[in-house]
């Protein structure tokens, strides 16, 4: 409600500046306006046996009469600023940008057995689950899905803007079912194929992974390139400590955790980022991987802002054109009660 009566020029930006040219006619118009109506004889009548009212009573009718006079000024002024098309960019974060500009994202996530290992609380796998569950909340009109993948890739979630059954499947994530290995090429490629309308404005692919590809039918090279081909922007995310984690490893009676060197392919998953136009990134911690995905969502709410700015974004001359229409009826109303010129006898 605000933003339409709101007349304060430094929220807004104009698409179409010259029409403040006008405004230099405007103390042309008001010193013309001022001419006429002392050429004008009296609307009112006094009776001259009458003593003269009081000088500051008169003064005051005065002022009242050239604050009438200007009303059409005024009027004219806020029409000229409304045809400059005005635009503020406060309600275009909150409400263009988001409606006309949503992204589409597909959380690529590494289910592999070395996904538990314990070098994050309570292990890289529900770290994982956390941080992307947090990320998901903090979406707003943008279309989520959800792709596991170890030694195969399969599809829990297609996008939605149902976030409860996402955050449901992304819950029951955990590779237990699945081939062992780690599969990113394929898992790339499942990812892509949920991403493949060419309509979709903004299309990413956040894949993360605590390995190096070793397994699947498609490697990450062209599955990067299919990604690109489809105007896919995908971020690479290797989580894991430096040096040894304690990892589970199957063995004859069972599983058991060992300390196993943190080998992640970096050089695969930076060239990914590179081709599709993203970035690596290195979670060594839960704090720094929540901190990657805040980064991912300020690096795509950029891309969407320079969108905005490329899009002629609408014109929200409302509130100039809200008070111009009160004033119109303000001046309609005086003259028709006060300043209606008395008929001749």
């Amino acid at each position: 409600m605000f933003n339409r009566w709101n007349l304060q020029v430094q929220h807004y930006e104009f698409l179409e500046p010259i029409w403040f040219w006008g405004l230099l006619a405007i103390p042309l118009i008001s010193i013309l306006l001022f001419r006429l109506d002392r050429r004008r004889t009296g609307d009112w009548k006094i009776n001259s046996a009458t003593p003269l009212l009081p000088p500051t009573k008169i003064n005051v009718l005065a002022l009242f009469r050239s604050l009438f006079i200007q009303l059409p000024v005024a009027i004219l002024a806020l029409l000229i600023v409304a045809m400059a098309k005005p635009y503020s960019w406060q309600e275009s974060e909150q409400k263009h940008e988001e409606n006309k500009y949503g992204i589409d994202i597909i959380i690529a996530l590494d289910v592999s057995m070395s996904m538990y290992a314990t070098d994050f609380e309570p292990n890289r796998l529900e770290a994982a689950k956390e941080v992307a569950t947090s990320f998901i909340n903090g979406r707003n009109g943008d279309k989520i899905g959800l792709v596991q993948y170890a030694g195969e890739a399969f599809t829990s979630c297609p996008p939605t803007l149902d976030y409860p059954i996402l955050i449901e499947q992304l819950g029951k994530a955990d590779g237990m079912e699945m081939e062992p290995g780690t599969a990113i090429g394929t898992g790339l490629g499942t990812s892509v194929v949920q991403l493949r309308n060419n309509a979709l404005k903004s299309k990413v692919i956040i894949l993360l992974t605590d390995g190096s590809n070793n397994s699947g039918d498609i490697s990450p090279e062209e599955a990067a390139l299919l990604a690109k081909e489809k105007g896919i922007c995908v971020y690479t995310i290797g989580i894991g400590s430096n040096g040894m984690a304690p990892t589970p490893v199957m063995t004859p009676t069972g599983m058991i955790y060992q300390n196993m060197p943190v080998e992640i392919d970096e050089q695969t998953l930076t060239q990914i980022a590179t081709v599709t136009g993203g970035m690596y990134f290195r979670a060594e911690d839960k704090k720094g991987l929540k901190n990657i995905y805040e980064e991912i969502e300020l690096m795509e709410k950029r891309k969407i802002t320079h969108k905005v700015v490329q899009a002629d974004p609408p014109p929200t001359p409302q509130a100039f054109l809200n008070w111009a229409f009160v004033l119109f009826m303000l001046y309609m109303v005086i003259k028709s009660v006060l300043f209606l010129p008395q008929p001749h006898e």
